[in-house]
Formats: structure tokens, C-alpha cells, sequence
């Protein structure tokens, strides 16, 4: 069997059970919802807008005009919900609205929550500027445990470590949690002495080590490949009759061991995993075993785990799109079509995401009319996403096929939300073959497209330029709109007019 690391899918792993979205005290688990209460009727309302960018403000709205009531309890766990689907901006707009049209007075905990949603929805600064403006009676350990974890996702060392110091004089780094999140960011930046440090002052403090410091400690362990180090927490935690075990870190111990290529005690950690996950049933646990048996080169492992834990759990796109992506990278492609197709079958929602790991395999593989076919079929009586394009742009651009990949990137940008932008490497070569062929039209509408999403920059603008200057063509105009758009003369404008002055 060949040995592949599943390392992105372990840091996707690592980073919700570590991040604050699944053991954060300012988030709770998914709601069961009876089928007769008032915000499961909300929510199914809610679920009709399938699209991540509209609002569902309207929604909410009418629910009210209607006469129907919605008490902050319920709303609240529609909020969790969202996030728990992903659906961070309508969580949002639901917090958001709580206070502006019912006019709810928030608790610390709806800060935190907001806090958090802010962060993921439109970055730092604005999480930032709304902590500045909160109260300071608002300011509880809960709402600083936000601030921290949006830091460590940016992984803002210094901001966080500011922050927790903040913490700490005030007397709210009495639990474990902010030091678990401080462990999990000196892991991912490979601070381990840090790590030490901050165990020890847990010690000190008599904060007990909990399964999410162990966890945390394991994997700056797994991270820097030190097998004794992950074997020494596992024997801790294994001996250790306090602790209440979990498949997580027995995945943790078999991602070490498949790094260093030790795939036998892989499979036993694998085992092991298996036997806390039937009672447990999570989703997160199947998919992991699935990446994990795929990057061991597994196949006849993979289906098994699929067969015999699919009808246990209740499968969302997410497990279908682990187990397509797992089957191509075992070369495996039309195993990977047949689960699309099962689940294409099943979805009551069309997501581009499923279609789009579909996409990615038959793109690496070259199968670029399999892909059109795939992706001709999705899009009847449906708006894909700007990242089903894209996907077959780069495969276009990596296949050097550049007049169809600024075709696709063309259509990315049109449907793509306000702020989305791709990768400067794909959109600066489709620029540049687009200078060379001196097509100066497709150049206008990919930077009006862009001025459209609010991704414009100066040095879009400079490929237009440069292929005026190409043509012989008079750039007042392009220089006068950039001007417009806020963007003034620099040195490489300069440059590139230098080449036709007689243009000016």
C-alpha cells in the first residue's frame, strides 16, 4: 500500500474540534427540533433560500407579519444552526436582527456569537472595531474567548497573546479553554516551548488539563512528527480513568503514524477509532476514516467503511464529497462518478460544492468534456457557483488551454458574490494571454467584473494598459477611469506609458 498524508483534511478536522466552533462556550451543538415547533416551521422556511448570498431578511420578516411569534430562544438556535451548516452570513443577519427589528436586548453570549460571525463573515477588523464599540459590561470572559479565537484563526500570535494577557489581569482565564486555544495556535506555528509553558502555568493555577489540552498537546506533536511524544499523551490519556475517551484522539495518533509510514500501527489506532464510533455516530468520525483509508491507498477499506457506516449516519453532501475526493485520488473515477450519481439522486438542495469535488478529479485527469458534460447538466434551471467555473479554469490554465480558462474565469466572475476574487496567479495569466493576444475587450469586462465584486485592483488595470500600448490604442480613457476608480499614476504606470509615449 502507498502511504499519503490526509493532512488537509486533518487540519479541516482539527480546526473545527479546536477553533471554536464545536467547544467554545459561545456555541452549542445543532438543536433537535421537534417537528411541531415554531422554529422548525422558521427554518424550513429559511432553507428555501438555497443561496448562501441572498438575505434572508424577508424571510424573517414576513414570518412576523404573519402574526407568528419568535421569542430570542428560538432564535438563537437558528443562529446555531446556520453555523452549523455553514451558513455563517445568514446566522448573521438573524443575530443582527434580533436586535434591530425585535429589538432584543443581547447577553454576553449573543456577543460572543455575533463576535464570532462578524470575524468569519467580513474579517478581523470589522470583529475588532465591533469589540471597541461594545460596553464594557458586555466585555465578559465569554466575549474575549471570541476575540481570542478569531485570532487564532488568523493566527495573530501577537494579538492573541495580547489578548489572553488582557484575560488573565482581569481575572477570566480561569478555565481551560482560553489555554486550549493559545496550545492549538503555538501548534499550528510550531511554538512548542510556548505550549510547554502554558501547561505548566495551567499547573500552576490548578487548571486541570482537559481532553482538549491533551488533544491539543498531540498534535503539536503529530505536527513536528514526534511519534514518542504523540505515544506519551495517548498512554496519559489511555491510563487515565478521568478521561473520557474519544475516536478523535485515536484519529490524531493514526495521522502521526501514517506521516512517519508506519501504516500497521495506522490501522490499529484506525481500529481502535472504529469501535468508539458506532455508538457515538458522527459524521465528522466517517468522513475522517474515509480521507484516512484513501491516503493509506486503501480501496477495499474506503467502500467498506462507506458501506457499513453510511446507513448509521445520516449523510449530508459533506460525506459524499470526502468519499468522491477520496476514490479520485485512489485513481478511481468512476467509482467517484457513481457516488456523485447516488447522490444527485437522493439531494433534495443541488450543491455545486458536491459537483465541484467531481470536477477538481476529472480536471487532474484531463477529462475536460466529462467535465463540460458534468457541469452543462447542473447548471439547467440553476446558477452554479463562482467556484465550479474556477475549478475548470485552473484545470484549463494547468492544461495550458488559456483561451478556455479566461472563458470560465469570465463566467466565475459574473455569477461570484460581492468580494469574491480568485487567485492572482489565475487571473494574471489569463490577463497577460489576453495582453498577447490583444484582445483589449475581454480585458474591459474581466475588470469591469471585477469592479463588480469589489476585487479591482491597480495592477488590472495595468493589463490593459500594457495591451492599449500593444495595439497602438490611446489610453486617456483607461487612465481616466482608473483615476475614477481611486486608483493614481505609480511608478509601473509610468513604465508601461513609457513604452508609447507618442500614445499620451
Amino acid at each position: 500500500m502507498k502511504c499519503m498524508q490526509s493532512s488537509s483534511f486533518f487540519r479541516f478536522l482539527f480546526h473545527r474540534q479546536n477553533c471554536g466552533v464545536l467547544v467554545s462556550p459561545f456555541s452549542t451543538k445543532t438543536p433537535n427540533l421537534s417537528p411541531f415547533s415554531p422554529v422548525k416551521a422558521l427554518y424550513d422556511q429559511i432553507q428555501i433560500v438555497c443561496d448562501p448570498r441572498a438575505s434572508i431578511i424577508p424571510v424573517l420578516d414576513k414570518w412576523v407579519e404573519q402574526g407568528r411569534s419568535v421569542g430570542n430562544k428560538e432564535l438563537r438556535s437558528l443562529i446555531h444552526l446556520m453555523k452549523d451548516f455553514n451558513r455563517f452570513n445568514h446566522a448573521l443577519e438573524i443575530s443582527k436582527w434580533m436586535t434591530d427589528r425585535r429589538y432584543f436586548i443581547l447577553s454576553p453570549a449573543d456577543v460572543a456569537v455575533r463576535l464570532e460571525l462578524i470575524s468569519t463573515v467580513h474579517g478581523i477588523e470589522h470583529a475588532e472595531n465591533y469589540f471597541n464599540n461594545i460596553s464594557n459590561s458586555l466585555k465578559s470572559a465569554t466575549v474575549y474567548g471570541a476575540l481570542l479565537s478569531s485570532y487564532v484563526r488568523q493566527k495573530s500570535i501577537a494579538k492573541a497573546e495580547a489578548v489572553m494577557q488582557n484575560m488573565r489581569e482581569m481575572g477570566f482565564a480561569t478555565t481551560s479553554f482560553p489555554y486550549n486555544l493559545l496550545i492549538n495556535l503555538y501548534a499550528q506555528t510550531e511554538e512548542h516551548d510556548k505550549i510547554d509553558a502554558l501547561m505548566q502555568e495551567m499547573e500552576n493555577l490548578g487548571i486541570p488539563h482537559d481532553m482538549f489540552t491533551l488533544r491539543n498537546r498531540m498534535n503539536a506533536y503529530v505536527r513536528a512528527s514526534d511519534i514518542s511524544g504523540v505515544e506519551k499523551i495517548l498512554n496519559r490519556i489511555e491510563e487515565d480513568p478521568n478521561y473520557v475517551f474519544d475516536w478523535i484522539v485515536y484519529s490524531l495518533a493514526a495521522n502521526a503514524y501514517l506521516k512517519v509510514g508506519l501504516i500497521e500501527k495506522t490501522l490499529a489506532m484506525l481500529n481502535k477509532m472504529e469501535g468508539i464510533m458506532i455508538p457515538v455516530k458522527s459524521k465528522l468520525a466517517f468522513q475522517y476514516l474515509l480521507s484516512l483509508y484513501a491516503s493509506i491507498g486503501s480501496k477495499n477499506e474506503l467502500y467498506r467503511v462507506w458501506n457499513l457506516y453510511k446507513p448509521l449516519n445520516e449523510v449530508h453532501g459533506t460525506s459524499y464529497s470526502v468519499m468522491i475526493t477520496s476514490l479520485a485520488k485512489l485513481d478511481d473515477i468512476e467509482g467517484a462518478e457513481k457516488i456523485f450519481q447516488e447522490w444527485e439522486s437522493r439531494c433534495s438542495f443541488y450543491d455545486f460544492r458536491i459537483l465541484n469535488r467531481l470536477l477538481v478529479a476529472y480536471c487532474k485527469k484531463g477529462l475536460f468534456d466529462k467535465a463540460e458534460l458534468a457541469v452543462k447538466k447542473a447548471i439547467k434551471g440553476r446558477t452554479p457557483y463562482a467556484s465550479t467555473w474556477y475549478i475548470l479554469a485552473v484545470g484549463y490554465s494547468e492544461d495550458k488551454q488559456m483561451d478556455k480558462a479566461a472563458e470560465r474565469l469570465k463566467k466565475a466572475l459574473l455569477v461570484g458574490r460581492k468580494g469574491w476574487r480568485p487567485r492572482s496567479v489565475l487571473l494574471d495569466a489569463s490577463l497577460e494571454y489576453l495582453e498577447g493576444q490583444g484582445d483589449v475587450k475581454e480585458i474591459e469586462e474581466i475588470i469591469t467584473l471585477l469592479k463588480n465584486t469589489g476585487a479591482l485592483t491597480r495592477n488590472n488595470y495595468h493589463s490593459l494598459l500594457r495591451a492599449f500600448v500593444r495595439i497602438g490604442k490611446s489610453v486617456s480613457d483607461v487612465l481616466d477611469q482608473m483615476e475614477r476608480d481611486g486608483f493614481t499614476a505609480n511608478e509601473e504606470t509610468h513604465r508601461i506609458l513609457e513604452m508609447r509615449p507618442s500614445l499620451m
